[in-house]
């Protein structure tokens, strides 16, 4: 799953810098988590393609690039989206 969040991402956003986290470990017990993990994952990316976007239609952006990841299991995404130059 975090090959196909950061292939993804990558292809579609061109990122000047893109971090993938398997977060799932920390999340056993809770809704959505499933043995072996890929369900939490925490992702930091930088694109211009953020640039004159709020902070809403990033995120909406991202979450409808992993539209088929979250159909196929991945249940939480902990998201920072900026554009190139902001802090």
């Amino acid at each position: 799953m975090e090959q196909r969040i950061f292939a993804r991402l990558t292809g579609a956003l061109d990122p000047t810098a893109l971090d993938v986290v398997d977060e799932s470990d920390r999340h056993a017990g809770h809704a959505g988590a499933r043995p072996g993990g890929g369900t939490h994952y925490r992702v930091r990316i930088v694109s211009a393609r953020f640039e004159r976007r709020s902070r809403v239609e990033r995120h909406r952006l991202v979450y409808d690039l992993l539209a088929a990841e979250f159909a196929d299991g991945l249940h939480a995404l902990a998201l920072v989206a900026k554009a190139p130059g902001e802090p």
